[in-house]
C-alpha cells in the first residue's frame, strides 16, 4: 500500500521535472532570441549606452522647441488629434455600456413582468 504512495510521488516528481524543462526552454529561447535581435552582451551595452545618449540629446533638444512657434503648433495639433481620438473611444464606449445596460434592465423587467401561472 506504500508503493502506491511512492507512485504517486514519482510521478509528481517527472512532471516537476518536465515543467522545470519547459521553463528552461522557453528561458534559453528568450535569451537566444535577445541575443539575435541585439548581438552579444557587449553590444547590447554599447546599444544601452547609445540610448541614454539620445534621451540625453532629446533633453538638450527640448528648450530649442518650447521657442520655436512651429514646433510647438505642431506637438499642439498631435496632441490635439491624440485627444480626439480619445474622445471618439470614450464615447463609443459610453454607448456600449449604455446598450448593455438597457438590454440587461430590459430583460430584468421583461422576467419581473411575466406571470407565474400554477
Amino acid at each position: 500500500m506504500g508503493g502506491g504512495e511512492q507512485d504517486e510521488k514519482h510521478e509528481d516528481e517527472e512532471v516537476n521535472h518536465e515543467k522545470k524543462d519547459k521553463k528552461k526552454n522557453k528561458k534559453e529561447k528568450k535569451e537566444k532570441d535577445d541575443e539575435d535581435e541585439h548581438g552579444d552582451e557587449e553590444n547590447s551595452k554599447e546599444k544601452s549606452k547609445k540610448d541614454k545618449k539620445k534621451d540625453k540629446n532629446k533633453e538638450e533638444k527640448n528648450p530649442e522647441d518650447k521657442k520655436d512657434p512651429a514646433k510647438l503648433r505642431q506637438k499642439l495639433e498631435k496632441l490635439e488629434s491624440k485627444m480626439q481620438a480619445l474622445v471618439a473611444k470614450r464615447d463609443e464606449l459610453l454607448r456600449l455600456l449604455n446598450d448593455v445596460e438597457q438590454s440587461s434592465t430590459n430583460e430584468a423587467i421583461t422576467e419581473t413582468d411575466t406571470p407565474v401561472t400554477s
